[in-house]
């Protein structure tokens, strides 16, 4: 009877130990979905497939940055509600492909910095959340922002942790006479990579994947997103953006997720209010350049702020047009 006993038991907390397992993959994935808005697992997973296409480092490094933000929220007694949502793992996803990307992934100091810097978003999205909840604001990627960027500054003054050089989303900077002209083929790359450059990964196969992921969530999601990128594009190449980084993608993956931003996540979705994502849309992507130019120190990282800034202007100033909100 004893044995008999023990066996139930051993089977019970097996399967407890498989449910806790389970759940836990779940909010990981959900956490990278949620880096555009969608706690959804098998579009985190679509996600995590478009870091692994684009590189396995990066890939390890996203899905880990989500994993450690999720656990360090939970041992800090985070609500629980948020952690199953996967609210806690998008900025820390973010800040461990960032160091992916702009370090060496290979160097053990990366791998800590990366530790380091995830643990960073936590807090950080504690902070922010906390300072912005009083205007009733979202936190959205202020503190991978905030992360990241202190990372960048901070890395080349340790010579265990830079290496010298920037990663595969090294953003260009605007070069004066640079071929501004853009052929079909590189319009379509670019139109994919503006996707893929929300996990800054610039290839047109990694982006096909993130609209994947989007397409998960729904046509109209999906939809909104490419109004947002071809707004972009069609703002930046007509303000003669160079043709480089209308290919890369860089001058509309901020448009994106501003995009979604107002029409359907912080903004109830109508033909206003896809409108005024379009508007928000073209001011992030006017104000892009501004942003690398005071990164420029930095290789010109701008990453996500002219998405969070822009949003949050625009979330403000919709409280004053009831047409907006009238239904929201």
């Amino acid at each position: 009877m004893t044995q008999t006993a023990d066996a139930a038991m051993g089977r019970t907390l097996g399967r407890i130990r498989a449910a806790a397992c389970r759940e836990f993959a779940l909010r990981v994935l959900r956490g990278i979905g949620q880096v555009t808005f969608l706690p959804r697992a098998l579009t985190g997973l679509l996600f995590a497939s478009a870091l692994f296409a684009a590189g396995w480092e990066y890939g390890l490094y996203g899905i880990g940055g989500a994993a450690v933000g999720t656990v360090v929220a939970a041992l800090l007694g985070v609500d629980k509600e948020r952690l199953a949502v996967g609210m806690e793992g998008f900025n820390s996803c973010l800040v461990g492909v960032s160091c992916a990307v702009f370090l060496n992934p290979d160097r053990l100091s990366s791998v800590l910095v990366a530790l380091l810097g995830c643990t960073a978003a936590t807090v950080a999205t504690a902070a922010v959340g906390r300072a912005l909840a009083a205007w009733e604001l979202p936190a959205l990627t202020l503190p991978f922002c905030l992360v990241a960027s202190v990372v960048t500054l901070a890395a080349p003054g340790f010579a265990r942790v830079w290496t010298g050089g920037g990663g595969i989303a090294a953003f260009p900077r605007a070069v004066s006479g640079a071929r501004t002209g853009i052929g079909f083929d590189d319009a379509v790359r670019g139109f994919f990579a503006g996707f893929g450059q929300i996990f800054l990964m610039p290839q047109w196969y990694a982006g096909a994947l993130v609209l994947a992921g989007l397409l998960v969530a729904g046509p109209r999601v999906a939809g909104v997103a490419c109004l947002g990128n071809v707004a972009g594009m069609v703002t930046a190449w007509a303000l003669g953006e160079p043709a480089a980084q209308l290919a890369d993608g860089t001058s509309a993956y901020n448009a994106v997720l501003v995009a979604l931003a107002l029409c359907g996540v912080f903004l109830k979705a109508t033909p206003r209010t896809a409108a005024y994502a379009v508007a928000g849309a073209v001011a992030a992507t006017v104000c892009a350049p501004a942003f690398g130019a005071l990164a420029k120190p930095v290789g010109g990282h701008m990453f996500t702020w002219p998405f969070a800034l822009t949003t949050l202007v625009f979330l403000v100033a919709a409280r004053s047009f009831p047409r907006l909100t009238a239904s929201a």
